[in-house]
């Protein structure tokens, strides 16, 4: 009951906001016409209380709207006015019109061109059109009168009663239809989904029956309350001309939108001829490159890591090319509101898709330079991981730390990137760390040390062998390098850790110290550890 008041006192406030509108709108209604020499003319219905009376012509100097306008305030002038008698009428002929006279008034005057229009003479028209001012001037004094009036305010009341009563019994029996199907329906839909073995979800196909139901209750409810209003409405000569137009302002925009499906059936017949065979296409590239990238098509010169980022770069193209040859049969393109729709989304796109359209191009640039793969240890920039996924937009690593970044690709593109992985395996990533040793030490000592300890750290490769490099001679000291190859890129951290500390052990039990590029003098003694501390608290032996 109280979505039901709710309801009504809606539509109710609605009627009385339109109104003026309505009224406004009720004083004369254009149409156009051609006429005998093909040039266009309008005509306009002069209309009293929402009666219409008749048509009359526009000329250029007086639109048919301004006329009919006129001639309406005239007949209200005078049925408003008690002492003026309708039958004290008038028809006054001349040559070229008619006018139609009451109490001395002119109400309208006809010209010859009208009266073709109706196929009938200028003097029958003009009596004909008299007895219709009669007419409305007699209705408008009846309708107004106290007990006519109240008469229709007891039928008005009635007849909501009566749309109060069958809007519940509506609500009632679609309330009741739903508890059946909940009975009834309910049990058998879930049968259903059981024999399907899941294939039909019994609480969608459940959930879709309510919303049928409810959208029949919707509209069994809205063609009730629209009766109700074009009936109420038109019983009171203020808002007769709402009334006529009730049914026509929900039926209108309907009639307008299945006319346009009409109209439109042959354009929409060649987009739905256009999305098949486009359709068709695109799974026809798919299952070409999924064969690429499988293997089983072997293409000269193309990688297989191509295969799904060509696939895509095509079929954006095919898109691209499927849309421009859609636009034109799209129902409305032809409008100034669509394009202006099409015009702005570009500018909002173009404004905005900047950075997003220099992310793609530069991660399409990145899979066709190869310059690394998913599972390849790199270093964009100062960031070091492992690629965890490559898409057009950005690139997903996992540092050491195991952290995920995202590097947007248009900065990856604009950056060093060093591939730690591409040459592991053959002939293997080269580890190279740098020791200063002064010039007392022996350079051939030192060598021997380095690679003992490059032999002393488990991971490094045997084959090929590692070297050491002499870098450069400063002012107090050697640098030297030490290069050893792995395998593995992905442990170089760990590699390197250990390379490390052998190098320290090594240096330390034959006494050569390690010196910093600090270095000013010689310390009375070596810096270094002796063998007996290399395992000091908290240390433990292995």
């Amino acid at each position: 009951m109280r979505t039901m008041l709710v309801l009504f006192t809606l539509v109710l406030g609605n009627t009385l906001c339109m109104l003026p509108v309505a009224q406004a709108a009720d004083s004369s209604r254009a149409r156009p016409l051609i006429d005998t020499i093909g040039k266009e003319i309008t005509e306009s219905e002069v209309v009293v209380d929402g009666v219409p009376l008749f048509l009359v012509r526009g000329v250029r100097a007086i639109p048919a709207e301004d006329r009919a306008n006129d001639i309406q305030q005239r007949i209200l002038m005078l049925a408003q006015d008690p002492q003026v008698d309708p039958e004290d009428a008038e028809i006054v002929l001349e040559e070229d019109r008619v006018t139609v006279k009451i109490a001395d008034v002119e109400v309208v005057t006809f010209i010859p061109e009208e009266a073709v229009l109706e196929n009938v003479g200028l003097a029958v028209l003009a009596e004909a059109n008299l007895g219709a001012v009669q007419r409305a001037i007699k209705l408008y004094r009846e309708e107004r009168q106290a007990g006519v009036l109240a008469e229709k305010a007891v039928w008005a009341t009635a007849l909501t009663l009566i749309a109060i009563l069958l809007l519940l019994t509506i609500f009632r029996v679609f309330r009741w239809l739903t508890d059946f199907f909940n009975r009834r329906a309910k049990g058998s839909i879930e049968k259903l989904e059981e024999a399907s073995q899941k294939a039909i979800d019994a609480q969608q196909m459940w959930r879709w029956l309510v919303g049928v139901l409810r959208v029949l209750r919707i509209i069994t409810a809205t063609v009730l309350l629209l009766a109700w209003l074009e009936t109420v409405l038109g019983l009171f000569p203020w808002t007769r001309s709402l009334a006529r137009r009730i049914f026509s302002l929900v039926v209108d925009p309907l009639s307008s939108m299945v006319n346009g499906v009409v109209e439109s059936l042959p354009d929409l017949v060649f987009l739905l001829v256009l999305y098949f065979v486009v359709r068709f296409i695109l799974q026809a590239t798919r299952v070409y490159f999924e064969g690429v990238e499988r293997g089983r098509v072997k293409l000269q010169g193309f990688d297989a890591d191509w295969a799904s980022p060509t696939y895509r770069l095509l079929r954006m193209l095919i898109l691209a090319f499927s849309i421009v040859i859609a636009y034109p049969y799209i129902p409305g393109s032809s409008s100034d509101a669509f394009k202006g729709v099409s015009l702005l989304l570009g500018l909002v796109f173009s404004l905005g898709s900047s950075s997003f359209v220099s992310n793609i191009i530069a991660g399409y640039s990145l899979t066709y330079r190869r310059a690394y793969r998913i599972g390849d240890r790199v270093r964009i920039g100062d960031i070091v991981g492992d690629v965890t996924d490559m898409r057009v937009m950005v690139t997903h690593l996992r540092s050491v730390k195991n952290e995920d970044i995202n590097i947007p690709n248009s900065v990856v593109i604009s950056s060093a990137v060093t591939n730690y992985s591409a040459l592991q395996k053959d002939p293997g990533l080269i580890l190279h760390t740098d020791v200063t040793i002064g010039y007392d030490t022996p350079w051939r000592q030192v060598e021997a040390m380095l690679m003992m300890a490059a032999e002393r750290t488990e991971g490094l490769q045997k084959e090929p062998a590692p070297f050491v490099l002499q870098k450069s001679l400063g002012d107090f000291a050697v640098v030297y390098e030490l290069n050893a190859f792995c395998k593995d890129a992905s442990s170089m951290q760990t590699l390197y850790s250990r390379m490390h500390a052998n190098i320290q052990d090594t240096f330390n039990q034959y006494g050569v110290q390690i010196m910093s590029p600090a270095y000013e003098q010689d310390p009375g003694a070596p810096k270094v550890v002796p063998p007996e501390s290399w395992y000091a608290e908290p240390a433990a032996r292995e």
